[in-house]
This record gives structure tokens, sequence and C-alpha cells, in this order.
């Protein structure tokens, strides 16, 4: 089994790729400020979960890297934020990329409160 195969990796992907579309449109001066940092956010939750899935065999590792996935998605939560205050998106846009956030959170947690069913 492949760290691609995890359903929190699949939805953080594609959450990722949506943020990166959507992103698109802001505007040029916000391209290091908003732009990018968000992007970085979203791509880092699947990073450090790839990374924590390859050293799975170390419980705290793992833990520890899946806890990093967690806090690099609120810091996206909180980039949508902005985004959203800056009418960089609309509501409906920031209300489904928050559920998906939320929904990846979730699943983050599951696995932070059940490590041995993943180590």
């Amino acid at each position: 089994m492949s760290f691609r195969d995890f359903k929190v990796n699949q939805k953080a992907s594609g959450l990722a790729m949506e943020i990166f579309e959507v992103s698109k449109c802001f505007p040029k001066e916000e391209r290091y400020p908003l732009t990018d940092q968000t992007r970085r956010s979203s791509r880092s939750v699947c990073v450090n979960f790839a990374e924590g899935y390859r050293k799975r065999r170390y419980e705290k590792h793992f833990l520890a890297k899946v806890s990093d996935s967690g806090m690099e998605n609120a810091e996206t939560q909180s980039w949508l934020e902005f985004a959203l205050a800056c009418k960089y998106i609309d509501q409906e846009t920031f209300d489904k990329l928050q559920s998906e956030s939320v929904e990846v959170g979730k699943l983050l947690g599951f696995m932070i409160r059940n490590p041995k069913r993943f180590t």
C-alpha cells in the first residue's frame, strides 16, 4: 500500500489542485503573500503525510508528520479566509474549499487518535 492510496491523501491532493486553479485569478500583487502561501500550505498537507507514511514504523515520527499535515491544513483555511475577505473568491467557492479542508482535518484527526491502525 502506498500513501497515495489513503483517502486523506487523495482528498488533500484534490483540494490542493482546486486551490491551484482558483488562485490563478488572484491579483498579481498577491503573488507571494497570498497565492504562493495558499498553494504551499495546501500542498504541504500531502507532502507531510507522505513523509510520515514513509516512516510509519516509528509511531512518534508518524504522529509528528500527521500533526504537521493538520497544521498546514489549518494554515490553508486561514489563507482562504483572507482570499474571501479580499474578495478574490466568492462565498460559494470559499464554503466548498473550507468544507473539503475540514474533511481532510477530520481524517487527519482520526489518524492522530488511532495511530496503531496506520503504523
